[in-house]
This record gives C-alpha cells, sequence and structure tokens, in this order.
C-alpha cells in the first residue's frame, strides 16, 4: 500500500475528522494531516502553495467534505480549478449526501476521483489507499 507525504481533511464534524485521522494513523498511509473545518481556511491555505508550486508542501490527497459553514465543497472545487499545479492531487468526496444529483454533479468535476457516503469505515480507507496506489502510479 502505498504511503502518502499530506492528507487534508476538510470537514466540520470533529467526530468524522476524529476517525479519520484515527483510521489513517492505523492504516499508516500518510504521514502529515491537516484539517480545516471549511472550504474558505483549506482555500486560503492551498492558493500560495499552487500559485508557488510548493509541490512539497502541497497535498498528494484531500477528503472533502459537501456541507460545511463559510465556503461549502462545490465553492471549494470551483475556487480550486481555478489554479493549476504540476503536482496530482487526488480528492475524494466524502459526504453523508446520498444524493443522486451530487454524486453527478461531483463526476462532473476532473480533480474529483471518488464520492464516499459516510460514515467512513476501515474497509474504505483501505479501499481509498489501493485507489491512491492505482491513481498515482
Amino acid at each position: 500500500m502505498k504511503s502518502i507525504n499530506t492528507l487534508y481533511i476538510i470537514d466540520d464534524d470533529p467526530i468524522f475528522v476524529f476517525t479519520t485521522k484515527k483510521m489513517f494513523d492505523k492504516e499508516e498511509i500518510c504521514k502529515n494531516i491537516l484539517v480545516f473545518s471549511n472550504g474558505e481556511d483549506a482555500i486560503n491555505h492551498l492558493t500560495p502553495l499552487m500559485d508557488a508550486n510548493n509541490e512539497e508542501e502541497l497535498p498528494e490527497l484531500i477528503l472533502l467534505d459537501l456541507n460545511m459553514p463559510i465556503m461549502d465543497g462545490w465553492q471549494f472545487l470551483d475556487e480550486f480549478v481555478k489554479h493549476k499545479t504540476e503536482k496530482k492531487i487526488i480528492i475524494f468526496i466524502v459526504s453523508s449526501s446520498i444524493d443522486p444529483n451530487d454524486i453527478q454533479k461531483a463526476n462532473e468535476y476532473q480533480n474529483v476521483s471518488n464520492y464516499i457516503i459516510k460514515p467512513i469505515t476501515r474497509e474504505k480507507i483501505k479501499h481509498i489507499a489501493s485507489e491512491i496506489t492505482a491513481l498515482v502510479n
């Protein structure tokens, strides 16, 4: 299983964030996990890194919730695609929404690799890890 350097979790649910961090730590999939409680904080952090093409500090993987205050996941994605970087950043939407329209809309974003319905489980974490390996290689 491929280990990644940096994972961003963009989600306002502290229970989801806590359990996801614990599961990623236990599976030893990534070294660094940064957490943002809304899309605005995340995009404000990412923008200068992407604009400078600072590949060392950019994440390999982003787990993105859709329903958050201030800037939701859709707004984050709309801002994210405006910035180009040479590094491949894999985005998984992880949402409690089972609305087929959300799943279809997610597929319209080239940067979104998959849509995972909460709750997150150890099996889903392993699936994410295997997809990362396939996408990076």
